[in-house]
């Protein structure tokens, strides 16, 4: 009998729980032996199936040699960093889906459990359900990897897609998320941009191996969208999504950084809707590459970490080694990267051409909607600052 602990009985600590048990046979089979929660830590007690496995104290976890993998659940940092060291120190290996922990002191848990010759794993802390990471560092080692992009975030994209598909206004459209549960009552992380910032700073550091510090790396998110854009893009072919990007630049560097983008319906991951995520991975060798599914949710990300529980336990005593160098120097500031620009003017066709020469209109009514060419985004910045700017967004070559 294998023996694990999970700390938090929130969605995805109840959504392990359940998988562990719902899915044991199939697990045992490829394991070679039963896996069994056997404590579960937790701040108040409440009744339930899992009301025997409650602890409210980490030693009990901490100081039992039965217990082989903790599964971290709680979220945010101070208590989760602190209980995910003490974890590791104790020769315990570690999965978690926290990508705020990961994503600021991944690289010091991942050289922690190297010396405790112990595995820290995060599968599920970028795409909920949706393998990712594996298939970065080790399906596509061979590649050097240029760019990943992608829709990282559930809750800003199903806001997206009710603006598109009913016409829905972004405040209308992010009542009717909370109201299904995908919005949690305050949604500041999602569409600010924040979540969603954390996960591609993560993919950053595994793609190019430095680490990204999650202060420098810009997160915008949707809301100052205006369901005028929304429709002008639509007419046009392109589709407004939240992206999150991490690119390597031409002389070396890298950039990272979250924003609203136009892309055209041409581009696969234009059609991803709902909830859904996606991710688009540029390798030297294999060209693009996605990845897509549910991002998040109780049995998806649930099913993620799991999987990271059994490849702990199979990988004897540690998986092939993955990290980062602590090394952040090289990064630079994403309005380097030479891009197209979708601009709303309160103003002409005369005044966009004057500001940036040819241009594509998109929309011309009283306000101007255009495409500039490729230009950095110092350059947009600078030649739009006399224009009165209504919007103002990327598009996706």
């Amino acid at each position: 009998m294998i023996q694990i602990a999970i700390m938090g009985l929130g969605t995805v600590g109840t959504g392990v729980a359940k998988v562990v048990a719902e899915n044991a046979k199939q697990i045992e089979r490829k394991l070679g032996e039963p896996l069994q929660v056997k404590r579960i830590l937790v701040r108040r007690f409440k009744d339930g199936p899992y009301r025997q496995l409650m602890t409210d104290d980490f030693k009990r976890i901490e100081e039992d040699d039965d217990i082989r993998v903790v599964v971290e659940t709680i979220g945010g940092v101070e208590a989760a960093y602190e209980y995910t060291k003490r974890a590791l120190m104790a020769g315990k290996h570690v999965v978690t889906a926290n990508k705020q922990l990961v994503a600021e002191h991944g690289c010091e848990l991942l050289e922690l459990a190297k010396k405790k010759n112990a595995n820290y794993l995060f599968e599920a802390s970028v795409g909920g359900g949706i393998p990712i990471l594996h298939p970065l560092t080790q399906c596509m080692a061979a590649n050097r990897i240029d760019e990943v992009y992608g829709i990282l975030n559930g809750t800003t994209n199903y806001i997206l897609t009710r603006m598109v598909r009913t016409g829905a206004f972004f405040s209308d459209a992010l009542r009717e998320a909370q109201a299904k549960g995908y919005a949690e009552a305050d949604p500041t992380a999602d569409v600010e941009g924040i979540d969603a910032g954390r996960k591609i700073c993560i993919l950053a550091d595994l793609a190019f191996g430095h680490q990204v510090d999650p202060d420098k790396v810009p997160m915008e998110g949707i809301t100052k969208l205006s369901l005028r854009d929304v429709k002008i893009a639509e007419r046009a072919g392109y589709r407004i999504k939240l992206l999150g990007r991490a690119v390597r630049l031409p002389g070396g560097g890298r950039t990272a950084y979250v924003a609203p983008h136009l892309i055209s319906e041409d581009n696969p991951i234009s059609g991803v809707e709902d909830v859904f995520n996606a991710v688009m991975v540029k390798g030297n060798a294999t060209g693009e590459v996605m990845f897509y599914g549910k991002g998040a949710g109780e049995l998806p990300t649930a099913s993620a970490c799991v999987a990271d529980v059994m490849e702990c336990l199979q990988a004897s005593p540690r998986r092939e080694e993955i990290g980062w160098s602590h090394e952040t120097a090289g990064f630079e500031d994403p309005l380097e990267l030479h891009t197209r620009y979708y601009f709303r003017i309160e103003g002409s066709l005369t005044d966009a051409a004057m500001a940036f020469g040819q241009v594509e209109v998109l929309s011309e009514d009283g306000e101007t909607a255009f495409l500039t060419d490729r230009i950095s985004g110092q350059d947009a910045m600078q030649q739009s600052k006399f224009l009165n700017v209504l919007a103002c967004m990327r598009v996706l070559a």
